[in-house]
């Protein structure tokens, strides 16, 4: 049983991203499973290509640092020629109303003069990851099940028009891992593309930067520390980030302290301890860049090797087949 999970570098790798999912996946990620930096999803929408390449390499880095397996991590984008001609052989597969009503793209696009025709075709992209690697389940959240979904459909259509290739995956919800919020403001989630900076506390922030951070949080009416998401959003946040640090719940945490200058410490405290080892493995990778090179090679040879026969398989079925002297992921140069 093999999983795949992405992450988009759409900006620096945070604490919500590090406690929610990156270290689950250090932690219990199987031998089969895969975990991939997702930056050719990153450009459905204007992006910057210099920062882009610099974000990928980054979460490459952290991903590595927080203890997941090198051979079992990849970019994207280093297996661009197999996922381009199977992301063709699925819009193939693909009627347009399935991709024009997908939720996201309804939602992104509403308003939008100029919408890139990539945010109507991910949904394809998004199915050639998945059926490449001939994963049988995807962790992901609601806002991309309904992705999954489709590259089942995709999967059972192919698998039943030409023969069968691909496996045929199913969504899986994660375990419930941490839920953390902006600091700044407690009633949205942390995240990666915020405007301000100021309440998100990133992977590879220095020690300095992360208390200062955390003890600017924004904080709630009351003077003795209560774990009440509803009312007092603010210290709630602060407590279940201090649980997922140190372990035990946010309730039993705030009977520990009387006050909330205390309890910021002790989460700066944990924050730090949490992270340090995590910001010097992926500052060593990243000052290494021959180093980060090799890795990353070798990451995307083991994906490619991987998912070369489904594509070799698809192309043949469909009625296409790869150039002469090349098969997907070896060239005879």
């Amino acid at each position: 049983m093999s999983k795949l999970s992405g992450i988009t570098p759409s900006g620096h790798v945070h604490l919500g991203n590090y406690l929610g999912a990156v270290r689950r996946w250090a932690r219990e990620g199987g031998a089969d499973d895969l975990y991939f930096v997702a930056d050719l999803h990153g450009m459905t929408t204007p992006h910057n290509p210099g920062k882009l390449r610099s974000l990928a390499r980054e979460q490459l880095a952290v991903l590595i640092a927080a203890g997941i397996d090198p051979e079992r991590v990849f970019v994207q984008s280093d297996l661009a020629r197999e996922l381009g001609a199977l992301t063709w052989v699925l819009e193939c597969t693909c009627n347009y109303g399935e991709a024009a009503r997908m939720i996201q793209f309804k939602e992104k696009s509403k308003g939008q003069a100029g919408v890139r025709l990539s945010l109507l075709t991910y949904p394809a992209l998004m199915a050639a990851d998945i059926l490449l690697q001939g994963a049988d389940e995807v962790p992901v959240g609601e806002d991309q099940r309904q992705h999954v979904e489709l590259t089942r459909t995709l999967a059972k259509r192919f698998n039943g028009t030409y023969g069968d290739v691909f496996t045929i995956p199913r969504a899986v919800l994660p375990p419930a891992g941490a839920r953390v919020k902006d600091l700044a403001d407690p009633t949205r989630k942390m995240s990666k593309s915020a405007r301000d900076a100021v309440g998100v506390v990133f992977a590879l922030d220095e020690p300095d930067q992360i208390r200062r951070k955390i003890r600017r949080a924004v904080t709630d009416g009351g003077s003795v520390p209560v774990h009440a998401p509803e009312t007092r959003p603010g210290m709630a946040n602060l407590l279940e980030i201090l649980a997922a640090c140190r372990g035990g719940s946010p309730a039993d945490l705030a009977s520990e302290f009387s006050s909330y200058g205390a309890v910021k410490d002790a989460v700066a405290d944990a924050v730090i301890e949490e992270l340090a080892p995590v910001r010097s493995r992926a500052s060593a990778l990243l000052d290494d860049v021959a180093e980060l090179d090799r890795v990353r090679k070798a990451g995307a040879e083991r994906a490619r090797e991987r998912g070369s026969h489904r594509l070799d398989a698809a192309l043949r079925m469909i009625g296409a087949a790869a150039p002469i002297g090349y098969q997907s992921g070896h060239s005879t140069s």
